[in-house]
């Protein structure tokens, strides 16, 4: 099959771009070949504090809608569009801010530590941030006596509870592409490759198991501590135990290793929604316009500071 010519499209992308101002930002899950198109390429709070510190007008997320949502909070003097409207995350919706408030209602003495994978409304109820990089030295860092409510992702929680010892209250949401990747796929990628590191990303329902977590040859690490760990091994072959297009970055990055997907079936179809089209149409026609009402806004912006206090 003949690989498609997008030279065209990037050339009106980066022409529009130049008119307006504009840069685009896209995550590591997105299609590779708006990843070739992005400014810069990350995780979604490494993406939008980079927005931040930018002299550019307007921000092109191409993401999902909370990672938009969260640029709006960090710039709210720029301009922030998603190019796929419909662009959410099952992840992000299964928590509800009434929900927060509810437990904040019965536990007066208690925090809420949402991962950043989440509304605006969340983050307006929730009194830490965290990231899969950052959760463990936050919690940490959080009076040992005072009760959590540790939200959206159960897995991710779990992850911390065995690593920290601390007992929390999880909210019961999952991301559908990790709830997938289980301690079984995992033992039979390791028989698979006995020459490979697995690198797992830790809202897999794999990092719930002691096993697993001790095993010489498993990583588990956010999609940023993915794509380092190459560079710190002494390995050729590695097994990406995530979202399956960390490794157009990752093969990039490291063009002398190999880089196994254990579940290329699992996609993050929201991820996928925005194309190349897309992403001219919206500089094009600078449609799809993402704000947080100030209210929110501010109540938002108060936990992601939090976080990133903690060093």
């Amino acid at each position: 099959m003949m690989k498609e010519d997008f030279s065209a499209l990037y050339e009106e992308i980066d022409a529009l771009k130049k008119e307006h101002n504009a840069i685009v930002l896209a995550h590591y899950y997105a299609r590779p070949e708006v990843q070739a198109a992005a400014d810069f390429l990350g995780d979604s709070l490494a993406l939008s504090q980079k927005a931040g510190t930018t002299d550019a007008d307007i921000i092109v997320f191409c993401g999902v809608h909370f990672m938009a949502e969260t640029a709006s909070i960090i710039s709210p003097q720029k301009k922030v569009l998603i190019p796929a409207q419909n662009a959410g995350c099952t992840l992000a919706e299964s928590a509800t801010a009434a929900g927060l408030a509810t437990w904040k209602k019965y536990h007066p003495d208690g925090l809420v530590v949402s991962y950043v994978n989440t509304s605006a409304e969340v983050k307006a109820e929730t009194d830490y941030c965290v990231t899969s990089s950052n959760a463990l030295k936050v919690i940490e860092s959080l009076p040992k006596d005072c009760p959590i409510l540790f939200g959206p992702d159960r897995n991710l929680g779990a992850y911390i509870m065995q690593k920290t010892g601390r007992t929390m209250e999880l909210w019961q949401g999952d991301c559908y592409v990790h709830r997938h990747i289980t301690t079984e796929l995992i033992q039979s990628f390791l028989e698979q490759y006995p020459d490979a590191d697995v690198l797992i990303h830790p809202e897999s329902v794999a990092c719930n198991d002691d096993a697993i977590l001790a095993h010489p040859r498993c990583f588990v690490g956010s999609t940023s501590g993915i794509l380092e760990h190459p560079q710190r091994s002494n390995k050729s072959l590695f097994v990406i135990a995530t979202e399956a297009e960390a490794i157009v970055e990752l093969a990039r990055r490291y063009p002398d290793r190999t880089f196994i997907p254990i579940a290329p079936e699992h996609r993050c179809e929201y991820m996928k929604l925005t194309t190349l089209e897309d992403l001219r149409d919206t500089l094009k026609y600078m449609r799809y316009e993402v704000t947080v009402p100030e209210e929110i806004r501010a109540k938002a912006l108060l936990p992601i500071q939090r976080m990133l206090s903690i060093h």
